[in-house]
């Protein structure tokens, strides 16, 4: 088995450069419409697929994304390695509007998505205790040594509903948690990738201080547009040296972490009917055809 690096865009991220043989793909879900076609190409000899999370042009806002049918498409192109790459606030001052942030944790504050693949006639478990890959955030680290942005390795990630930023008191008890950074997007992004044993990362690129900041006040959308498009310029630089590192170990070894065999002991259903196995063949096949 082959690397194959799938790479979910979040706002301002909607195209890849440098892809060759570019080709927008669709790829039918068991769980509904994608948020829109897979570019499918090649980057540096490696297969890469790209999803744009809020679809070209900006048309889904965060609680409307078909998140169960990104990953589950993603799954059926074969990727097996996925970096997100999002936009976020900061609750940290070292953490700058323009620096990037390799999350290695989660808190979910939203409440109206779906958040697993097993609810229906099935039931797992699976754990969400290291929810992001040591692995693939080591790649990700390296890739964005030669690149002119500040990266910072490890923080909590806090995942709210949206569509409307924080109040100030929310961005303080944020802070109050040990939050690092917050977004709307990757819930339940990264579960889902877990479930599918799919490898993950975010990658959260600063754009604001969120309404924390005694010196910034409430969150500019003028400047984070701004912000947007210095850090989607070093995002799709980042995606390249990315390709290169997992090129370089083309030949894919079981993750050390236990993203890829997520679901070995977590399917608790014993008799599943046809039809759900079907809905799950690519999320689950591996153990529910054994």
């Amino acid at each position: 088995m082959t690397n194959v690096l799938g790479i979910i865009g979040g706002s301002g991220l909607y195209d890849i450069e440098g892809i060759e043989n570019p080709q927008w793909i669709a790829v039918d879900s068991t769980f509904g419409e994608t948020s829109d076609e897979l570019l499918v190409g090649f980057v540096d000899g490696l297969k890469v697929v790209f999803l744009p999370r809020h679809g070209r042009g900006h048309k889904i806002s965060p609680s409307n994304i078909n998140y169960r049918a990104n990953i589950d498409a993603m799954k059926r192109a074969g990727v097996t390695d996925i970096v997100s790459i999002s936009a976020c606030g900061s609750f940290r001052e070292e953490m700058a509007p323009r620096d990037f942030v390799i999350v290695d944790q989660f808190i979910d504050r939203t409440f109206a998505r779906k958040k697993t693949f097993f609810d229906d006639d099935v039931v797992a478990h699976v754990s969400v205790a290291l929810p992001t890959c040591g692995n693939l955030s080591d790649v990700v680290e390296m890739a964005g040594k030669d690149i002119d942005v500040k990266i910072h390795r490890g923080g909590t990630y806090l995942a709210m509903e949206g569509p409307q930023f924080s109040s100030l008191a929310e961005s303080h008890m944020y802070r109050s948690w040990g939050c690092d950074v917050i977004g709307m997007t990757n819930m339940p992004e990264a579960k889902l990738a877990r479930e599918a044993e799919i490898c993950y990362v975010t990658v959260a690129m600063v754009t604001d201080y969120d309404s924390w900041h005694p010196d910034h006040g409430e969150v500019d959308v003028t400047e984070i547009i701004k912000t947007l498009g210095q850090n989607s310029a070093n995002a799709k630089t980042l995606v390249g040296n990315i390709a290169k590192g997992l090129k370089a170990a083309e030949n894919r070894h079981p993750c050390v972490q236990g993203c890829d065999h997520a679901l070995e002991f977590a399917i608790m259903t014993q008799d599943i009917n046809p039809e759900t196995k079907a809905k799950l063949s690519a999320v689950a096949g591996r153990v529910l055809n054994k």
